[in-house]
C-alpha cells in the first residue's frame, strides 16, 4: 500500500504473528478480519493510524476494551482497528479531586486504582470493560444513582479527529464535543486517548448484597423489586438479574454506601419475597466492594456469542410484558442469557435530559435481555428471539443503550439519543463531516441547509 504517512505503534498485518489474538473479542460472534491493527503507544500513534487509512481509502475502528456488543463496531473486515488499550496512564490530582486516565484502561483497574487511594469512580458490571467505550456511551451502573453516569463525571477529554488532529475539549473549549461525549456513543467523532474525570472521596466501608431465589419464584421478586427498587435510597444501587428456565435463577446484587444493619432493614421488601436459597448481605472495606461488584469477565478465553437489546422502563410492567418476559425466558439456554435489570433515579435523573447527549435520564429502571450460544448454526434462532422479544415489550419502554446496541432496530438515532439525536447530528457535522467514522448504526451528519 503507498502511504505517505507511516503505521506507528504496534503494528499487526493480516499473516503477522499476534494476528489472531488482535482479533479476538469478549464476544466471538462479533470477530473480523481486519487488515491491520494498530495498537497506538501514544496520541501521535493514533493521528499516524487515521491519516494513513484516509490515504489507503480504509475504513477505521476505535476498539479499547474489546467490548463490543454488535457486529462491524470496533472491527471491520479489510479495515484499521486502532486499538488504545495499551495508553494506560492514570494521575490522581487529590488536590483539585480530578483523575487523568488514558483511554486503553478498563473501568476495573480504574476503579480498583482509586479505591486503594481512597477514591470513589463509577463503575459498569464488568471490570474488563474499556473505559472509552462505557464512558461515550453513557456509563450505567450500581453508583449511578449517588455519582451519576460514568460520563456525568466526564470534565475535559483529548481526541483524533477525522484529519488526524488532535483536540482537547472541556467546558470552555469546543465544548459541544464534551456535550456529545457525554452519552453520544464511541465511534462517531473521532478516536479518544484522554479523559479527565471529577472523583469523589470514597466511604471506608459500605455494604454489598447478594440474594438469590429459585427460577419459578421470578414474577414475584420481580414485581417487588419495580416497585421497590427507583424509590429506595439513593445511597442503594440494586441489579437484578433473571436467568433462563432451564438452569437459571434469580439474582439480586448490588451495593449500599451505608451500614449493614440499614441496608437490611432498605432491602426487607425484597428478602421478605418468595424463599430466597442464598443471602449475602456484608459490611466491605471499600477496595473489596469493588472486588465483590466487579466478578473476574475475561476478554480473550470468551466461547459464548450473545444478542443483546435494552430500553428504560418509565412505569411498572404489567401483566402483559411479564407474560412476554417469561416466553423469552422459557425459550433460551445457556448460563448468560436472560433479563437483566438496574434501578434508576436519583443522580441520574436530576439532569436534565438535553444537559449531556444521554437522554433516558426519566425512568424507574433500565432493562437489557440477552441470548447466548456457541454453535454457529443457533446465531440466527438466538438473534431472532431477542428482537422478537423486543416487538412484543415495545409498548412498555423507551428508547434503547447505545453501549447495549441492537443493530434490528431500524432508523436507531431517535431510539439511542432521543430529542438530542438533531444536534448530535450538527455536534458530528462539525468534526467529522465526510463520515469518517462510522459503522451501521452511528450519528449521520447533518446536511447543511
Amino acid at each position: 500500500m503507498k502511504s505517505g504517512t507511516r503505521l506507528t505503534g504496534r503494528v499487526i498485518f493480516k499473516g503477522d504473528q499476534g494476528y489472531e489474538t488482535a482479533r479476538k473479542n469478549w464476544d466471538p460472534h462479533t470477530d473480523k478480519y481486519p487488515k491491520v491493527f494498530v495498537f497506538a503507544q501514544k496520541t501521535q500513534d493514533v493521528a499516524n493510524a487515521i491519516k494513513w487509512a484516509n490515504e489507503n481509502k480504509v475504513p477505521i475502528r476505535a476498539r479499547s476494551g474489546r467490548h463490543s456488543l454488535e457486529v462491524n463496531l470496533s472491527q471491520v473486515t479489510g479495515g484499521i482497528v486502532i486499538d488504545v488499550s495499551e495508553i494506560k496512564k492514570i494521575k490522581l490530582n487529590k488536590k483539585s479531586g480530578t483523575v487523568v486516565v488514558g483511554t486503553g484502561n478498563t473501568v476495573g483497574r480504574i476503579a480498583h486504582t482509586l479505591a486503594w487511594q481512597g477514591y470513589m469512580a463509577p463503575f459498569g458490571d464488568s471490570p474488563t470493560v474499556g473505559i472509552g467505550g462505557i464512558t461515550l456511551g453513557g456509563g450505567i451502573g450500581p453508583l449511578q444513582r449517588t455519582v451519576g453516569l460514568v460520563s456525568d463525571n466526564l470534565i475535559e477529554l483529548e481526541m483524533v479527529d477525522a484529519k488526524g488532529k488532535i483536540i482537547r475539549a472541556n467546558k470552555n473549549r469546543n465544548a459541544d464535543l464534551l456535550w456529545a461525549s457525554r452519552g453520544g456513543g464511541g465511534g462517531n467523532f473521532g478516536v479518544y486517548t484522554s479523559y479527565k474525570f471529577k472523583v469523589r472521596p470514597a466511604p471506608a466501608s459500605a455494604t454489598v448484597f447478594r440474594i438469590t431465589w429459585p427460577w419459578d419464584q421470578f414474577v414475584k421478586v420481580f414485581k417487588a423489586w419495580q416497585l421497590w427498587a427507583p424509590c429506595v435510597s439513593t445511597k442503594l444501587g440494586s441489579e437484578l438479574s433473571i436467568g433462563p428456565k432451564k438452569g437459571g435463577s434469580v439474582t439480586m446484587t448490588g451495593l449500599f454506601l451505608g451500614s449493614k444493619a440499614e441496608a437490611s432493614r432498605l432491602l426487607k421488601p425484597v428478602t421478605s419475597v418468595g424463599t430466597p436459597t442464598n443471602q449475602i448481605i456484608r459490611s466491605l472495606p471499600y477496595t473489596k466492594v469493588v472486588s465483590f461488584m466487579l466478578a473476574p469477565d475475561p476478554v480473550l478465553t470468551q466461547r459464548v456469542s450473545n444478542q443483546f437489546s435494552s430500553g428504560f422502563v418509565r412505569k411498572p410492567f404489567p401483566g402483559k410484558a411479564i407474560k412476554s418476559m417469561r416466553e423469552f425466558l422459557e425459550k433460551v439456554e445457556g448460563e448468560f442469557a436472560g433479563f437483566f435489570f438496574l434501578n434508576w433515579g436519583g443522580a441520574v435523573s436530576r439532569k436534565s435530559p438535553k444537559s449531556t447527549a444521554f437522554y433516558w435520564r426519566k425512568a424507574k429502571f433500565y432493562v437489557e435481555w440477552n441470548s447466548s450460544w456457541t454453535k454457529k448454526s443457533e446465531a440466527a434462532r438466538n438473534i431472532f428471539v431477542v428482537r422478537n422479544t423486543r416487538r412484543k415489550l415495545q409498548p412498555f419502554i423507551v428508547g434503547s443503550y447505545i453501549n447495549v446496541p441492537d443493530q434490528g432496530i431500524k432508523n436507531s438515532g431517535p431510539v439511542y439519543y432521543g430529542a438530542n439525536y438533531p444536534r448530535l447530528r450538527r455536534v458530528k457535522a462539525k468534526y467529522d463531516p465526510g463520515n469518517i467514522f462510522n459503522n451501521p448504526q452511528s450519528i449521520s451528519p447533518a446536511r447543511k441547509v
